[in-house]
């Protein structure tokens, strides 16, 4: 795949998630006008919990795609930006249910909604998310997007269930993490990237590089997040450094360090994660562990050879700026865990 011209990247702003942003702005103000008259009800609480995630300063990254993709793929209806939007309902669901099960302190930089409005009233609202999801997939008018879309948010709820199962089983190896993640994050990505090709009735090869962009982007995201959790910042995250350690997710950084410590070291993980019992030295401790291992460099170079794979994918789709935009995105989601 092919870098950005010179021309581009010169005018291009440092981020090419705002480059892309920008690139698409016009599709991505319909989206966001579907978001608010779709999340609108006479239930107030619906809309206001609804608002509070919606509105929280997300970027938009998987409707960006889903929107990106329909461009490159030379479509011209207005289907792509009810695909867009329902994408971006069905991400905001998971999130609402997720807070719920993972008692997070933190949501995109604020309290979560269930903090808010209680554990009830963020699940129905998350249904009512998913309901909506499912009208604007109709709106689309392809059932064959609406059959992927579909499967990707039970493959998501399957995920979800396989991490609640996996939490504080210390037993979990880095091949069983990899296929909870392919499921509850790479799922959305890829029927993101998927659907606009179907919609635009692109060739087979397009739509299963487009396919595989979204799944590959998907899993380097993740990884990503999965090694900030131990090393980034709160306020680049959007969450609390450390969750997943406080909440016993056997993300692939422990995954790696316990496969790399042995016995001598599973004591120290069967206590602060397998129990839950940590004292206030323990993630200091558990962040030391990971680096002596060398399991954050590897999970980000894990991150660093998805990424690549994605860009490679986008091989099989036109080279026009809409390509090279997305190809740019991959790159830059490993990137700005340095």
């Amino acid at each position: 795949m092919n870098g950005l011209p010179q021309t581009d990247l010169k005018a291009a702003p440092v981020n090419p998630a705002v480059r892309l942003a920008a690139l698409a702005s016009t599709d991505m103000t319909g989206v966001e006008t579907l978001i608010a008259e779709r999340s609108a009800s006479a239930t107030a609480v619906i809309p206001d919990i609804a608002h509070y995630l919606l509105n929280a300063g997300g970027k938009r990254i998987r409707p960006l795609i889903t929107v990106a993709a329909a461009r490159l793929c030379g479509y011209e209806g207005q289907g792509h930006l009810a695909l867009a939007a329902a994408v971006e309902f069905i991400h905001t669901a998971t999130l609402l249910h997720d807070d719920v099960v993972d008692d997070s302190a933190l949501r995109r930089g604020k309290a979560p909604a269930n903090q808010v409005w209680g554990n009830a009233q963020s699940v129905l609202v998350g249904d009512f998310l998913f309901a909506r999801a499912f009208m604007l997939m109709v709106d689309a008018g392809s059932m064959r997007a609406l059959h992927v879309l579909s499967r990707a948010a039970a493959v998501i709820a399957e995920g979800e269930v396989r991490q609640l199962a996996a939490a504080r089983q210390i037993a979990t190896t880095r091949d069983q993490y990899m296929d909870i993640i392919a499921a509850k994050t790479a799922a959305l990505f890829a029927a993101a990237a998927q659907v606009s090709p179907i919609l635009a009735g692109a060739s087979p090869r397009v739509e299963a590089g487009l396919e595989i962009y979204g799944r590959e982007l998907g899993l380097a995201f993740q990884l990503v997040d999965d090694a900030l959790d131990y090393g980034g910042v709160a306020e680049a995250l959007g969450k609390n450094t450390g969750d997943d350690f406080r909440e016993g997710k056997i993300t692939l950084p422990v995954a790696l360090a316990m496969e790399a410590g042995g016995e001598a070291e599973r004591s120290f993980w069967a206590r602060t994660m397998g129990e839950g019992v940590q004292g206030p030295e323990d993630f200091d401790e558990a962040v030391a562990r990971l680096k002596r291992h060398g399991a954050l460099d590897a999970t980000l170079e894990q991150a660093r050879a998805h990424a690549a794979r994605a860009v490679e994918a986008l091989d099989a789709a036109p080279d026009n700026v809409w390509s090279q935009s997305l190809a740019a995105l991959a790159e830059f989601v490993v990137e700005r865990a340095y």
